[in-house]
């Protein structure tokens, strides 16, 4: 009798100790789960986080791209107006030269003296026209600086260059010189002038077609001696310089330099000596 309630406890201990095991297994079971359940979300929360960054960093250069397409289809924009502006002041120039030879070729004609001006020999009074210089600029020659002083801000077309009155950066399609008001500004070489007028930017300024399609753009002047349509020597004073714009306030007076090839800026470094 007593072997039977031994024996009938144990199978219950055992019964309780499954029991247990059964219970600790299925919460092992059940943390395992959501253990990798929480883990599936974090890697699915890793992922999205990293495709909204991918997609952000994509959105960001497709903006600065077109900021940059925006940017050198204005900086072409100005080329062009550039060139068209410079075009239209050459066959202006040629309209107002062709016109002067015509109006001279007019008031060159003698008119008779009497009546019988059929009835003596024929005098045909000859009229000199004045002959214009012909213009020509030699690249190959290196051209003499318009005065001596140090250039603050280069030329750059290819790259935007900081400027410090106007705290931008942008293009600067001529070389800035240093020099103190009141100095001398000489031509770089001999031309025409094709015009004479003041601008926001670079105050007093003078155009100097030397041919060949080649001018060179005075800035930041006063006192200039030509007006247009004529005729300057090489090394001649064209004016003085003047106090700065507000444009250039921070630089200082200076001297701007801009050389042009068929109304596009070029390097100026490049011809001067």
């Amino acid at each position: 009798m007593r072997n039977r309630r031994v024996s009938a406890f144990f199978n219950k201990k055992s019964y309780l100790i499954a029991a247990v095991f059964m219970v600790v297994a299925a919460f092992g079971m059940t943390g395992i789960y959501y253990t990798q359940q929480e883990k599936k979300q974090e890697e699915q929360l890793a992922k999205e986080q990293q495709k909204q960054i991918q997609q952000a960093k994509a959105e960001d250069e497709a903006r600065e791209q077109e900021k940059k397409e925006e940017q050198e289809k204005k900086e072409q924009q100005k080329k062009e107006q550039a060139k068209k502006e410079a075009q239209k002041a050459r066959e202006q120039a040629k309209a107002e030269e062709k016109e002067e030879e015509e109006t001279e070729a007019v008031s060159g004609i003698i008119p008779p003296e009497n009546d019988n001006f059929m009835d003596s020999p024929e005098v045909v009074a000859e009229v000199q026209t004045p002959v214009e210089p012909i213009l020509h600029f030699d690249a190959e020659t290196d051209l003499n600086w318009p005065l001596q002083g140090n250039v603050v801000l280069n030329y750059s077309m290819d790259q935007t260059v900081y400027f410090a009155t106007l705290d931008q950066y942008k293009y600067n399609p001529a070389v800035i010189i240093k020099a103190e008001v009141n100095t001398p500004v000489k031509a770089v070489a001999a031309g025409k002038v094709t015009s004479v007028e003041t601008m926001a930017e670079t105050g007093s300024t003078i155009t100097v077609d030397m041919g060949d399609g080649y001018s060179a753009i005075y800035g930041q002047l006063k006192e200039i001696p030509k007006s247009t349509g004529d005729y300057v020597e090489d090394g001649e004073i064209l004016g003085y310089i003047s106090e700065p714009t507000k444009y250039y306030s921070v630089e200082g007076s200076n001297l701007f330099f801009e050389l042009q090839k068929d109304g596009t800026p070029v390097d100026p470094m490049g011809y001067l000596q």
